[in-house]
C-alpha cells in the first residue's frame, strides 16, 4: 500500500506561490525603458523623481505579473542617463541611449532642447519615446514614436487662465518671463495668447538665461511696467521663487502665477513668504492625494526632499502605457506598440486614462491628465480647481 503524504494547506499555499514566483524569474525576459533625464543641475529634483517613479511602476507591473505577449513574460527595468537639461548632454544622451546601448523604449525624457536631439536617433531608429517636453514641434503625426507623458502649456494655459481670471476678474495687465531656451519660447507663444485672448495686455515679454544667480535686474524690468499680474510661465520653482522675492522687496504686490509651477518645495525654499499666494498649474497638492498617491509621494520625498509633481508623475504612468500597448499588439517591436498605443486606457497615477490631443497636435498621442490648479497658502500647497479633459 502506497502512503501519501499531504502537505499542510497553508504550506501548500506558500509553494505554490514560491514556484510560481521562481517560474516568473526564469521565463521573463527584461526590456530597458531608458530615461534622458536632468539628475544634476537646477533640474536634478525632476530627474531623480521621474527615475524613482518609473522603477516603482517597473516594480508593481513585474508584481502583478509583468507584461504577457505570446506567451511570453516581460519585466521592465528603468535606466537613467543625466542630459543636465541642456542640448549638448541631450545629444550624448541620445548617443549613449540609442547607437550604444540599443534602448527600444523610452519611459521618459525631460527638456525640449535635449529631447529635440533624442529624438532626431529615436524617430529614424524606430525607437518609442515618451517626454514631458512641451513643444508642438516634436509632436504630431511626423513623429510616430513620440508620446507626451504630461500636460504641457497647450492643456495647462487656457483652463489655469480662466480660473485665475474668475478669482481676480480685476486683472488688466500681465508681465511675462520664460526661461530663453526651447521651452521658454515654445511657453511663450502660447501663455501670450491665452491672457490676451481673456482680455489681458501683455505688458511685457522677457527672458533670461538659465543657469541665472542674480535676479534683481530681471526683477526690476517686471516691476517697471506696473502689471497687474505676474506670470513666471515655464520658470523652474528655484528661480521663480528668487525672482518673486526680488519682486517684493521692490514693492511690488500684484496676482503671482507659474503657469509650469511644478510645486510648493523649491518656490518657498528661495521665496519664502514672497510666494505666498501664488498660482501654480502642474503641481499636485498633498491633501488631495488618495492613498497609494500618497504612498508614491513619500517614495519620492525620500530621494528630492520634495512633494512629487506633474513632471515626474509622467514617469510612473508611462510603463504601464508601454505595457498596455504591448498586450494589445501581442507584439514587443516598438514600431506596432507605437500604432496601436493612440488606443489604448492604462493605469496611471490619476486613475484609468488614455490619448488624445488630436486637435492641437494632428494625432492622439498626448496622455488625457487632468489641469490641477493649486495655490501656495503659506508654505502649503492647496488645491482650488481641477479640469478633466474627456
Amino acid at each position: 500500500m502506497r502512503n501519501t503524504f499531504h502537505l499542510p494547506a497553508a504550506l501548500k499555499a506558500a509553494g505554490i506561490a514560491s514556484l510560481l514566483a521562481a517560474s516568473h524569474l526564469c521565463a521573463a525576459e527584461t526590456i530597458k525603458l531608458g530615461l534622458s533625464i536632468p539628475l544634476s543641475g537646477s533640474g536634478a529634483n525632476w530627474g531623480k523623481g521621474s527615475e524613482w517613479l518609473c522603477g516603482r511602476a517597473a516594480e508593481e507591473i513585474k508584481a502583478q505579473g509583468g507584461v504577457k505577449v505570446q506567451g511570453k513574460v516581460y519585466d521592465f527595468e528603468c535606466v537613467g542617463y543625466d542630459n543636465k537639461y541642456n542640448a549638448a548632454e541631450g545629444a550624448k544622451v541620445a548617443q549613449a541611449l540609442v547607437a550604444r546601448d540599443g534602448v527600444k523604449y523610452v519611459a521618459g525624457s525631460i527638456g525640449t532642447a535635449p529631447v529635440r536631439a533624442l529624438q532626431s536617433l529615436t524617430e529614424r531608429r524606430n525607437v518609442l519615446m515618451f517626454t514631458s517636453a512641451w513643444g508642438t514641434s516634436i509632436k504630431g503625426p511626423n513623429f510616430p514614436l513620440t508620446f507626451s507623458q504630461m500636460n504641457s502649456v497647450n492643456e495647462i494655459s487656457e483652463p489655469m487662465i480662466e480660473y485665475v481670471m474668475k478669482l481676480h476678474p480685476g486683472v488688466k495687465t500681465v508681465a511675462l518671463l520664460n526661461p530663453n531656451d526651447a521651452t521658454g519660447q515654445e511657453t511663450e507663444k502660447v501663455a501670450k495668447a491665452a491672457w490676451e485672448k481673456n482680455g489681458v495686455k501683455v505688458l511685457v515679454s522677457d527672458w533670461y538665461e538659465r543657469g541665472t544667480s542674480e535676479f534683481q535686474p530681471i526683477a526690476a524690468k517686471l516691476n517697471a511696467a506696473r502689471p497687474d499680474l505676474i506670470d513666471l510661465a515655464s520658470t523652474p520653482p528655484a528661480d521663480a521663487g528668487l525672482i518673486f522675492k526680488e519682486l517684493k522687496a521692490l514693492g511690488w504686490n500684484g496676482v503671482k502665477v507659474v503657469e509650469v509651477g511644478t510645486g510648493a518645495d523649491g518656490l518657498v525654499a528661495t521665496g519664502k513668504d514672497a510666494v505666498d499666494g501664488a498660482y501654480l498649474g502642474a503641481a499636485v497638492a498633498v491633501d488631495s492625494m488618495n492613498a497609494h498617491q500618497k504612498e508614491l509621494n513619500e517614495g519620492v520625498r525620500k530621494v528630492t526632499g520634495e512633494n512629487i509633481n506633474s513632471v515626474q508623475i509622467g514617469f510612473y504612468d508611462a510603463p504601464w502605457a508601454i505595457k498596455a500597448a504591448m498586450e494589445k499588439a501581442q507584439s514587443v517591436d516598438p514600431v506596432q506598440v507605437a500604432k496601436v498605443m493612440s488606443t489604448v486606457r492604462f493605469k496611471s497615477f490619476f486613475g484609468e486614462t488614455g490619448f488624445g490631443g488630436k486637435a492641437v497636435y494632428g494625432s492622439d498621442q498626448q496622455m488625457q491628465l487632468p489641469v490641477i490648479i493649486t495655490q501656495v497658502v503659506g508654505t502649503t500647497l492647496k488645491e482650488v480647481g481641477r479640469v478633466q479633459k474627456k
